[in-house]
């Protein structure tokens, strides 16, 4: 009896660790991780408390290992972001016409800005205080919503709230808040992974006349 008691003990107490929501963020990370390649429909709302505006749009997002991304973006129609490998390139004529934004793609960092996983995936257990924010139905999905907020300062966000669904481990929606209020909350309407996805996917010609404005530029802007 002894023997089974501990066993139960020991299987009880295994179970409950796996259910912190560091181990949950952790599984989420590995299984961001192993997805070679991404094909996720999303929607975007963000509101500015300042201005007091809302704007929604909807896109799809590619990605493929080792470093290449690409947000075609529907709603508008003609924005992009992509990232062939060497440069991330920022193309957004519906809010800044006439220019393109290219920042070099080296080291991740720029990257790791425009990419969604980017910001919560990597070591997240050591880069941020993760707490438990209960569960919600996301598009027909039950997940488990976490808190996140950064043990240091943070340029992309001070505050993140992220939906990782029950059975798969992926992250269903993910709303980001900055200093000055302004929210992004991100809702993957659609998501296959290690699908294939051609190389020409994440190429990016800057059109005719437009400008193109290189990271000293934009960090002078």
């Amino acid at each position: 009896m002894k023997l089974i008691a501990t066993f139960v003990a020991l299987s009880m107490g295994a179970s409950a660790n796996a259910q912190t929501p560091e181990a949950t963020m952790e599984r989420a990370a590995r299984t961001y991780s192993d997805m070679r390649s991404m094909r996720a429909e999303f929607q975007q709302t963000i509101t500015n408390p300042l201005t007091g505006t809302r704007s929604v749009s909807r896109g799809v997002l590619l990605r493929r290992e080792p470093n290449l991304l690409s947000v075609n973006f529907s709603d508008p129609a003609g924005d992009r972001v992509v990232a062939d490998g060497t440069n991330v390139w920022v193309y957004l004529p519906s809010s800044a016409p006439g220019q393109v934004i290219r920042m070099p793609a080296s080291g991740g960092s720029s990257l790791s800005t425009v990419d969604p996983g980017g910001l919560f995936m990597s070591s997240p257990g050591s880069r941020y205080t993760i707490t438990s924010a209960g569960t919600a139905i996301i598009s027909g999905r039950k997940t488990n919503a976490l808190v996140l907020v950064p043990k240091k300062p943070n340029p992309a966000f001070t505050r993140a709230k992220v939906w990782i669904d029950a059975a798969d481990n992926s992250i269903r929606q993910f709303e980001i808040a900055d200093a000055n209020g302004l929210t992004r909350l991100v809702l993957i309407t659609s998501l296959r992974s290690n699908v294939t996805i051609a190389r020409s996917e994440f190429r990016f010609t800057p059109p005719a006349k437009v400008r193109i404005l290189n990271s000293a530029s934009l960090s002078g802007m």
